[in-house]
């Protein structure tokens, strides 16, 4: 929840620019609140830049006050959702039930769900890090079926590196996004091997050619960095 608007637009325009002067080879993403994700979409509509909501509705209309829907973020330019971001757990409480929900209705309306799934630092204190995300990816996927391995991404967020300046290691890191991938396979053999598999754990520019580099980590999905057009352009250029 940063930037007001009229900054953010101002910030997308400088990004798109900065954009233009890199070899760019991976696909960006920028998941806005909701106040601004009509202005990014103009911005970069004649650009490769796609837009994402950090957050979706599991009802499409009705009584439901504060809440946004799937076809209102499809009809603002919206392509990809975050559900189950380890802050909505926490702060706001959305259960695996609910999770499972908005992934399945994301997807009845042809939005790509990019599904988080993490540990906190107690429960990998505990030995029970992989227990956990398995756990989650289980119920959070329960009855969605994929056509596409195109259809959904997965990012692996260790709670206990959001903003804290900690980092999983590079190693740390593949084992947990290779042991997502071994449960996507169960699930999808026929998808598993190109499902992108995101790491969202206090990615910077120094840190973020090494994560990369690991065979089950196909992408960033990046917090505090992304607010800075400098640190934001070297991730992009590191993938």
């Amino acid at each position: 929840m940063n930037k007001l608007p009229s900054e953010a637009e101002s910030w997308a325009v400088n990004f798109k620019e900065a954009l233009t002067h890199i070899d760019l080879r991976a696909d960006v993403l920028i998941c806005a609140p909701y106040t601004h994700l009509l202005a990014l979409h103009t911005v970069f509509s004649d650009s490769p830049i796609s837009v994402g909501s950090q957050d979706v509705s599991q009802h499409d209309s009705g009584a439901y006050t504060g809440e946004i829907s799937a076809p209102m973020l499809k009809d603002a330019g919206v392509w990809y959702v975050i559900i189950g971001h380890s802050e909505r757990r926490d702060y706001h409480k959305e259960s695996d039930e609910l999770i499972n929900a908005k992934v399945k209705k994301t997807l009845e309306h042809n939005l790509t769900p990019i599904l988080c799934v993490g540990e906190t630092e107690a429960q990998r204190d505990a030995g029970d890090a992989q227990k956990v995300v398995l756990n989650q990816l289980e119920a959070n996927l329960k009855d969605v079926e994929l056509e596409s391995a195109n259809h959904i991404v997965i990012a692996y967020e260790p709670i206990w590196a959001i903003g804290t300046g900690k980092t999983a290691t590079a190693d740390d890191a593949q084992e947990m996004c290779a042991t997502i991938r071994t449960a996507l396979k169960g699930a999808y053999p026929s998808q598993a091997s190109g499902i992108r598999i995101l790491y969202g754990g206090s990615m910077k520019p120094d840190n973020a050619a090494e994560l990369l580099s690991k065979e089950d980590i196909n992408g960033g999905l990046i917090g505090g960095a992304s607010l800075k057009i400098k640190d934001l352009i070297a991730i992009t250029e590191a993938a």
